[in-house]
């Protein structure tokens, strides 16, 4: 009986659809089992991770300049390429001996200048794991870029993934295993059914309910050794172990799932020690990472130990030679005044710039940019002013400075630094609700910072470089460019209002990301929430067909009162009171949008659990005294809009239960809940007939995405998340 595993490495005459084909590989006879066309497509990897993507939209854009970095990149391959005995003799086509629960690890720490001597012969077992660090804009990311580029020639890459933060699901732990799933895939077919098996036996791995460290066993580790193990990959490992290179794992935003990645693969290497598999790492020196990787088996290497002075200066005059030659007025002014720059402006630029390959690129983007209006100099003019610049943070304000007085400049710095995930120049547009054309007149001062795509509808502007984002939303840095945490509230209104438009090119991000915006906000305990939401009903809209801020705020208040955290929770009643005066005046208005708002309905977030409101006699008459206005308005100026909702009070149950699988959380359905729970606490009090009328406690379970419930019974079978359903 053959051997069974996908492999598609070699095969002739080979066709995918769901038969079974012969093939030999690696001197065996193998049967090859189609898995399925859509397995890559089930992983849904991150496209835009890997070292292979378009990186002026998908940043870091950063890799070694010709002739750059390769003492560096030496040491690694050194690393890299050792083929320790243990792992040659274990992993020729025999299944290994290493024992899960028996095998110790005999690793020991090594150190940078260990690593150099890797390649002497020395039998001592090389660590699985390089992490290069350094500070930020030294230039870790143009080196794991080579480092990705030389084993993916080679044919030992088996996965990459740079982190980015601010950047969607790539700064998280969300989508990481099943991305490198993915690349796995292609870089071992083999490996696609056992990934296959796993997913169909373990669903949770691609919902992300599965734990990181299982997501990494079942679809990378374990296929990744039982296909070492059958023996097929001799010819490839022959070269040397395979390896994974991960860039930026201090810019992931969830530091407890990076600290458990890097536990968990130092389990797996002290458990296998033979297995020819290695893990590049690069970051700063973040504490957590610090913690976990500073111990045995791993290689530390500081990329600031490594002076960049000589390839800064040559990466500078290979540069600045290149634009003279296509630059009218830099070739005038080399006619006229001799070469340019001069060598003593190059050492001293040299000299100020300091390691940082970061700011060395940006100061010249800088000097490079094109004359505006507000900054008529030239590029001879601009270099001395360059030596005057504190580091990277000068820079930022200078350049911002080119921008600073012109329409819409706040919201559209502030909207680039926030947004969940990039969005091209349309986008940006069309959910701060500008014309196209103002947002370009703002991107194209800022070249020398951000990345500005040559068309409005495709391609998305982005950051230059993560160190942007950290100067503008830290205070003491930015001074008058900060960017305060507040404006979450206000991509959350546009994000809302943009979807009741007519699929503009901001539908789909605000259809998702709403909510998101509306937590960051409501859950920070660096704004005042009160204040910040009267500076919204103040704001002059920008658009005259936006959604009412009022209806916004009544959906996103009523939303949040089944969280079960954030600041605003300490206001306790008070929240269904602000949502009942918000309904109120949205409905007062006959709206087209308002009307839309009121049938349609959106699935909010992530479940809160329970969540206990106090009422008093007091604030349920605020509360029944809006609805009043509201349902005199709604019968006013929507008079059908109401028929097609049943009456909750009507059936006089305890309980009230929203199933808003299909249709979300509407206007109407507040209206209904907010009637609902006055109804059933005037009934409530007419049943203990006891005066004064005490508080009562009113439970919202929210222990789904697909349900919303209200209670006043303590005894409930709603509280238990098992009965929920």
């Amino acid at each position: 009986m053959p051997r069974r595993f996908t492999s598609f490495s070699g095969a002739h005459h080979f066709r995918i659809d769901h038969q079974i084909n012969n093939t030999i590989a690696a001197g065996a006879h193998y049967q090859i089992l189609n898995v399925g066309e859509d397995l890559i497509l089930r992983l849904r990897p991150l496209l835009n991770a890997s070292h292979t993507r378009n990186r002026k939209t998908s940043p870091p854009d950063s890799e070694c300049f010709p002739g750059t970095r390769e003492d560096v990149i030496k040491e690694i391959t050194a690393w890299a390429n050792k083929v320790d005995p243990v792992c040659s003799i274990a992993w020729d086509g025999e299944t290994s001996t290493s024992s899960d629960d028996s095998m110790d690890s005999i690793c020991t720490f090594w150190t940078c200048e260990e690593a150099i001597a890797l390649g002497d012969g020395s039998d001592r077992e090389t660590p699985h794991i390089y992490w290069l660090h350094g500070f930020a804009g030294c230039g870790k990311s143009a080196v794991s870029l080579e480092v990705a580029k030389i084993y993916a020639r080679s044919g030992r890459l088996l996965a990459s993934y740079f982190f980015f933060r601010g950047a969607g699901d790539r700064s998280t732990m969300k989508r990481f295993a099943a991305t490198l799933a993915s690349q796995l895939v292609v870089a071992v077919p083999a490996t696609a059914s056992l990934i296959e098996a796993a997913v169909k036996a373990q669903p949770g791995l691609l919902t992300g309910d599965a734990p990181l460290s299982m997501q990494l066993d079942l679809l990378f580790l374990f296929p990744l050794r039982a296909v070492i193990q059958e023996g097929a990959l001799k010819e490839f490992l022959a070269k040397g172990p395979f390896l994974v290179v991960i860039d930026g794992l201090d810019e992931c935003e969830d530091k407890r799932g990076a600290e458990e990645f890097i536990d968990h693969i130092l389990d797996f290497f002290q458990k296998r020690p033979d297995i020819p598999l290695r893990f590049f790492i690069a970051s700063r020196v973040e504490q957590h990472i610090r913690a976990c990787l500073e111990t045995d088996g791993v290689i530390m290497a500081n990329l600031d130990s490594h002076s960049a002075r000589g390839d800064i200066e040559k990466f500078l005059q290979a540069s600045f030679q290149t634009m003279a030659k296509k630059d009218r007025v830099i070739r005038a002014y080399i006619r006229a005044r001799g070469p340019w720059p001069r060598r003593s402006d190059m050492e001293n630029l040299v000299a100020h710039i300091g390691g940082s390959f970061v700011l060395a690129s940006t100061i010249f983007k800088y000097i490079m940019q094109p004359a505006t209006d507000e900054d008529p100099t030239t590029p001879m003019e601009r270099l001395p002013l360059t030596l005057h610049m504190n580091g990277l943070d000068s820079l930022y304000a200078q350049t911002l400075a080119r921008s600073q007085n012109l329409p819409h400049f706040r919201g559209i710095i502030s909207t680039l630094a926030l947004l969940v995930w990039p969005l091209p120049i349309a986008g940006i547009a069309d959910l701060l609700g500008i014309e196209t054309y103002e947002v370009i007149r703002v991107l194209l001062n800022l070249q020398a910072i951000l990345h500005v795509p040559g068309t409005d509808e495709e391609g998305e502007v982005t950051l230059c470089h993560t160190s942007l984002l950290d100067f503008l939303t830290t205070e003491s840095r930015s001074g008058p460019f900060l960017i305060p945490h507040s404006f979450h509230l206000h991509l959350s209104y546009y994000s809302f209002s943009s979807t009741f438009e007519t699929n503009g090119p901001a539908y789909d991000y605000g259809a998702v990301n709403f909510d998101d915006h509306w937590r960051l906000f409501a859950q920070s305990e660096a704004c005042n929430v009160t204040d910040e939401i009267e500076l919204l009903k103040a704001q002059q809209l920008l658009r005259v067909n936006r959604l009412p801020h009022h209806a916004f705020l009544c959906s996103m208040l009523f939303h949040f009162n089944h969280l079960c955290r954030g600041p605003l929770l300490s206001d306790g009643f008070n929240l269904l009171n602000e949502c009942a005066k918000h309904l109120a005046l949205a409905v007062e208005r006959s709206d087209p949008r308002t009307r839309a708002w009121l049938n349609h309905g959106w699935i909010y977030g992530s479940p809160g659990g329970v969540r206990t409101v106090q009422i008093t006699e007091d604030t349920l008459k605020a509360v029944q005294c809006d609805l009043g206005r509201a349902s005199t308005a709604l019968h006013a100026n929507f008079p059908k809009i109401l028929k097609g909702y049943p009456d909750p009070i009507d059936n006089g149950s305890k309980e009230m239960i929203y199933d808003f699988e299909t249709s979300g959380i509407s206007g109407v359905a507040i209206f209904h809940a907010l009637r609902w729970i006055v109804a059933r606490a005037q009934l409530e009090w007419e049943e203990t007939k006891i005066t004064p009328r005490p508080p009562l406690e009113l439970y919202i379970v929210n222990w789904s995405l697909t349900q919303l419930a209200f209670s006043f019974d303590r005894t409930s079978s709603l509280l238990a998340p098992q009965k929920f359903k």
